[in-house]
Protein backbone atom coordinates (compact mmCIF):
# COMPACT_ATOMS: atom_id res chain seq x y z
CA UNK A 1 0.00 0.00 0.00
CA UNK A 2 3.07 2.36 0.42
CA UNK A 3 4.64 1.29 -2.76
CA UNK A 4 1.11 2.63 -4.48
CA UNK A 5 0.79 5.43 -2.91
CA UNK A 6 4.47 6.90 -3.85
CA UNK A 7 3.78 5.82 -7.38
CA UNK A 8 0.46 7.55 -7.56
CA UNK A 9 2.14 10.59 -5.80
CA UNK A 10 5.07 10.43 -8.66
CA UNK A 11 2.11 9.63 -11.39
CA UNK A 12 0.97 13.11 -9.95
CA UNK A 13 4.11 15.40 -10.15
CA UNK A 14 4.74 13.99 -13.55
CA UNK A 15 1.01 14.88 -14.75
CA UNK A 16 1.68 18.29 -13.18
CA UNK A 17 4.88 18.66 -15.10
CA UNK A 18 3.37 17.95 -18.16
CA UNK A 19 -0.01 20.36 -17.58
CA UNK A 20 2.58 23.34 -16.76
CA UNK A 21 4.53 22.30 -20.37
CA UNK A 22 1.38 22.10 -22.34
CA UNK A 23 -0.12 25.64 -20.86
CA UNK A 24 2.96 27.11 -22.10
CA UNK A 25 3.33 25.96 -25.05
CA UNK A 26 -0.30 27.10 -25.57
CA UNK A 27 0.82 30.49 -24.44
CA UNK A 28 3.47 30.51 -27.02
CA UNK A 29 1.62 29.98 -29.97
CA UNK A 30 -1.50 31.79 -29.19
CA UNK A 31 -0.04 35.15 -29.98
CA UNK A 32 0.75 34.06 -33.34
CA UNK A 33 -2.72 32.44 -34.35
CA UNK A 34 -6.13 34.33 -34.47
CA UNK A 35 -9.59 32.95 -34.08
CA UNK A 36 -9.46 29.56 -33.22
CA UNK A 37 -6.11 28.59 -31.26
CA UNK A 38 -4.51 25.02 -32.14
CA UNK A 39 -5.17 22.46 -28.77
CA UNK A 40 -2.48 20.40 -27.71
CA UNK A 41 -3.42 17.20 -26.99
CA UNK A 42 -1.07 13.48 -25.86
CA UNK A 43 -2.40 10.64 -27.60
CA UNK A 44 -1.04 6.80 -26.94
CA UNK A 45 -1.64 3.75 -24.75
CA UNK A 46 -1.11 3.91 -21.13
CA UNK A 47 2.08 3.47 -19.97
CA UNK A 48 1.79 1.30 -17.21
CA UNK A 49 -0.47 -2.08 -17.28
CA UNK A 50 -1.88 -3.32 -13.97
CA UNK A 51 -2.50 -6.85 -15.61
CA UNK A 52 -0.18 -8.99 -13.50
CA UNK A 53 3.03 -10.45 -15.07
CA UNK A 54 3.78 -14.07 -15.49
CA UNK A 55 6.10 -13.82 -12.15
CA UNK A 56 3.03 -12.41 -10.08
CA UNK A 57 4.43 -8.99 -10.13
CA UNK A 58 2.87 -5.74 -12.40
CA UNK A 59 4.73 -3.75 -13.95
CA UNK A 60 4.00 -0.92 -11.00
CA UNK A 61 5.89 -3.05 -8.46
CA UNK A 62 8.88 -4.26 -10.69
CA UNK A 63 9.61 -0.09 -11.55
CA UNK A 64 9.35 0.67 -7.74
CA UNK A 65 11.11 -1.93 -6.69
CA UNK A 66 14.18 -1.74 -9.71
CA UNK A 67 13.52 1.45 -11.11
CA UNK A 68 14.55 3.31 -8.31
CA UNK A 69 17.44 3.33 -5.80
CA UNK A 70 16.07 3.57 -1.88
CA UNK A 71 18.51 4.38 0.52
CA UNK A 72 18.72 1.11 2.08
CA UNK A 73 21.12 -1.73 1.84
CA UNK A 74 20.35 -4.72 -0.41
CA UNK A 75 22.47 -7.21 0.74
CA UNK A 76 23.87 -8.04 4.28
CA UNK A 77 27.53 -7.29 4.85
CA UNK A 78 29.49 -10.08 5.43
CA UNK A 79 31.70 -11.03 8.79
CA UNK A 80 35.12 -10.38 6.69
CA UNK A 81 33.95 -7.09 5.63
CA UNK A 82 32.93 -6.16 9.55
CA UNK A 83 35.82 -7.45 10.90
CA UNK A 84 38.21 -5.35 8.25
CA UNK A 85 36.24 -2.35 8.98
CA UNK A 86 36.80 -2.89 13.17
CA UNK A 87 40.44 -4.24 13.18
CA UNK A 88 41.63 -3.07 9.86
CA UNK A 89 43.97 -5.30 7.02
CA UNK A 90 47.18 -6.21 8.02
CA UNK A 91 48.19 -6.18 4.56
CA UNK A 92 47.13 -2.84 4.15
CA UNK A 93 46.05 -0.65 7.41
CA UNK A 94 45.60 -2.59 10.73
CA UNK A 95 44.16 -1.14 13.36
CA UNK A 96 45.57 -2.37 17.09
CA UNK A 97 44.02 -3.00 19.77
CA UNK A 98 44.60 0.40 22.18
CA UNK A 99 45.61 -0.82 25.73
CA UNK A 100 43.56 0.86 28.73
CA UNK A 101 45.45 2.83 31.06
CA UNK A 102 42.55 4.13 33.28
CA UNK A 103 41.43 0.14 34.92
CA UNK A 104 41.74 0.32 38.69
CA UNK A 105 41.59 -1.57 41.42
CA UNK A 106 38.96 -1.38 44.52
CA UNK A 107 41.13 -0.95 47.56
CA UNK A 108 38.10 -2.81 49.78
CA UNK A 109 36.74 -5.70 47.12
CA UNK A 110 39.65 -6.21 44.93
CA UNK A 111 37.44 -5.59 41.79
CA UNK A 112 38.56 -4.08 38.81
CA UNK A 113 36.82 -0.16 37.56
CA UNK A 114 36.85 2.40 35.63
CA UNK A 115 39.26 5.16 37.11
CA UNK A 116 36.79 8.19 38.57
CA UNK A 117 33.63 5.72 38.85
CA UNK A 118 32.43 3.83 41.52
CA UNK A 119 33.35 0.42 41.82
CA UNK A 120 30.27 -1.67 40.72
CA UNK A 121 30.68 -4.40 43.43
CA UNK A 122 31.08 -2.48 46.17
CA UNK A 123 28.05 -0.09 44.65
CA UNK A 124 25.99 -3.25 44.90
CA UNK A 125 26.63 -4.67 48.15
CA UNK A 126 25.21 -0.44 49.54
CA UNK A 127 22.37 -0.82 47.56
CA UNK A 128 21.04 -3.99 48.92
CA UNK A 129 22.15 -2.54 52.64
CA UNK A 130 20.22 0.28 51.32
CA UNK A 131 17.00 -1.90 50.42
CA UNK A 132 17.39 -3.97 53.13
CA UNK A 133 17.00 -0.72 55.58
CA UNK A 134 14.25 0.83 53.39
CA UNK A 135 12.26 -2.59 54.10
CA UNK A 136 12.41 -2.81 57.83
CA UNK A 137 11.68 0.52 58.09
CA UNK A 138 8.09 -0.05 56.13
CA UNK A 139 7.21 -2.56 58.09
CA UNK A 140 8.18 -1.28 61.72
CA UNK A 141 7.24 2.38 60.98
CA UNK A 142 4.40 2.00 57.90
CA UNK A 143 3.36 4.74 56.63
CA UNK A 144 2.56 6.75 59.29
CA UNK A 145 3.95 10.25 58.91
CA UNK A 146 7.41 10.36 60.82
CA UNK A 147 7.53 13.01 63.47
CA UNK A 148 10.68 11.89 65.34
CA UNK A 149 13.56 11.30 63.97
CA UNK A 150 14.44 7.54 62.88
CA UNK A 151 17.77 5.13 64.08
CA UNK A 152 18.82 2.33 62.47
CA UNK A 153 20.46 -0.27 65.17
CA UNK A 154 21.98 -3.52 64.27
CA UNK A 155 23.00 -5.87 66.79
CA UNK A 156 24.43 -5.12 69.90
CA UNK A 157 24.23 -1.07 69.34
CA UNK A 158 21.45 -0.50 71.17
CA UNK A 159 23.31 -1.49 74.65
CA UNK A 160 26.05 0.90 74.17
CA UNK A 161 24.10 3.71 75.37
CA UNK A 162 21.83 4.32 78.32
CA UNK A 163 17.55 4.01 77.74
CA UNK A 164 17.66 7.63 78.53
CA UNK A 165 19.33 7.90 74.71
CA UNK A 166 16.78 6.33 72.95
CA UNK A 167 14.16 8.71 74.67
CA UNK A 168 12.47 10.60 71.07
CA UNK A 169 14.18 8.68 68.84
CA UNK A 170 12.55 5.31 66.65
CA UNK A 171 14.40 2.79 66.48
CA UNK A 172 14.37 0.46 63.97
CA UNK A 173 16.51 -2.58 64.51
CA UNK A 174 18.05 -4.95 61.92
CA UNK A 175 18.43 -8.53 63.22
CA UNK A 176 22.34 -8.48 62.07
CA UNK A 177 25.53 -7.62 63.15
CA UNK A 178 26.45 -4.27 61.12
CA UNK A 179 28.75 -4.68 58.20
CA UNK A 180 32.28 -3.42 58.19
CA UNK A 181 31.92 -1.54 55.34
CA UNK A 182 29.22 0.19 56.63
CA UNK A 183 30.13 3.32 59.18
CA UNK A 184 27.66 4.13 61.21
CA UNK A 185 27.95 7.86 60.60
CA UNK A 186 26.21 7.67 57.01
CA UNK A 187 22.60 7.53 59.35
CA UNK A 188 24.12 10.77 61.55
CA UNK A 189 23.06 14.24 60.80
CA UNK A 190 25.98 16.62 59.77
CA UNK A 191 23.93 19.42 61.66
CA UNK A 192 22.79 19.11 65.24
CA UNK A 193 21.97 20.88 68.40
CA UNK A 194 24.50 21.33 70.50
CA UNK A 195 24.18 21.80 74.54
CA UNK A 196 26.64 25.00 74.40
CA UNK A 197 24.90 27.83 73.22
CA UNK A 198 27.68 29.39 71.47
CA UNK A 199 28.22 26.37 69.22
CA UNK A 200 25.62 25.46 66.39
CA UNK A 201 27.59 22.50 64.59
CA UNK A 202 28.28 18.93 65.61
CA UNK A 203 30.27 17.38 63.80
CA UNK A 204 29.94 13.22 63.10
CA UNK A 205 31.46 10.70 64.97
CA UNK A 206 32.66 7.53 64.39
CA UNK A 207 33.89 8.27 60.71
CA UNK A 208 35.05 4.79 58.72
Amino acid sequence: MKAYNKMAALLRSVVRLLNETISTVEATFSASFRGFQPQVAVCGEPCFDRSPSSGGTTIEDEFLQNGILWAVPKNRRTVEKRLKRKFGNPHYHLKLLVPRNDIRVCDHCGHCHEENVLCPNCYAKVKQETEAIQSSIQNSLGLSPVEKDVVVLYEGEREQHPSDYWKGKRIVEMNRPRPAWFSRNLLQKSVEKSPLPEVSDVKPTNLG
